[in-house]
């Protein structure tokens, strides 16, 4: 069928996916080490051979259907918190977690001790050194710019900071983590860790606020054109069925 209403109906729901991610970035404005995700799009054309269509069908029936997300990395600001487990790391690299799913990587530094006194994260993932996880004893901490962990001057560990290639798409997964496939990453190089301070969310709420009116005011002209679409289906199919 050559119609406009396949299409405004795939722009209206993609940009009701899209609303998704930008909710989400909005919600993650405080989280520390959170990277904001944003919505990418594709057309898809609704013909086969394009010699059989006109020009107007295909600018009427070419989809505009969301091609999927990406990751902002960059880093954003550093914010001390005096808390000597809280850390940042400036440079490229993730820590590196253990948790009941397997191996996860983080730019959130907001750890903590359990009652075993292993450094875990805020969802009780346990932060991994090169040796494995991480166990302090009682004493005052202490983190090198290097990530060498030190209790009372004595060495304990050092954090598992690792890298990936430019090009690897890493898995989001829920505010902070990420998912890579085994084997991809390698030792980080030219990353600092600062200890007491935490990594800001890269999310600009006002660009993200911006956005949201914009998507929002888009899928509303999408569904108004559904509604025009449908209703003049009816009155074709009014006027054409009694005739059959």
């Amino acid at each position: 069928m050559d119609s406009g209403f396949y299409s405004a109906y795939t722009g209206f729901a993609s940009r009701l996916d899209a609303l998704d991610l930008l909710a989400n970035n909005l919600a993650n404005t405080n989280t520390p080490g959170y990277k904001a995700q944003f919505a990418f799009y594709r057309s898809l054309p609704a013909w086969l051979k394009e010699s059989l269509t006109t020009p107007l069908n295909q600018a009427v029936n070419r989809y505009g259907a969301l091609g999927g997300s990406r990751v902002d990395f960059s880093e954003s600001n550093l914010e001390s918190t005096g808390n000597p487990t809280d850390m940042a790391l400036e440079g490229g690299g993730f820590f590196t977690l253990q948790g009941k799913d397997g191996v996860r990587f983080t730019r959130n530094g907001n750890f903590q001790l359990n009652a075993k006194r292993q450094l875990i994260t805020q969802q009780g993932n346990v932060v991994l050194s090169e040796a494995g996880p991480i166990v302090l004893p009682a004493g005052q901490i202490t983190v090198s710019q290097d990530g060498t962990i030190s209790v009372d001057g004595g060495l304990v560990a050092k954090l598992r900071i690792t890298a990936f290639p430019p090009d690897m798409q890493l898995v989001p997964e829920g505010s902070s983590y990420f998912v890579a496939p085994d084997g991809s990453g390698s030792a980080a190089k030219n990353v600092a860790v600062r200890q007491g301070a935490l990594e800001t969310s890269n999310t600009n709420p006002v660009r993200a606020a911006v956005s949201l009116i914009d998507l929002q005011r888009t899928a509303q002209m999408m569904e108004k054109a559904l509604s025009i679409f449908h209703n003049e289906f009816n009155k074709t199919a009014a006027q054409e069925l009694p005739r059959v």
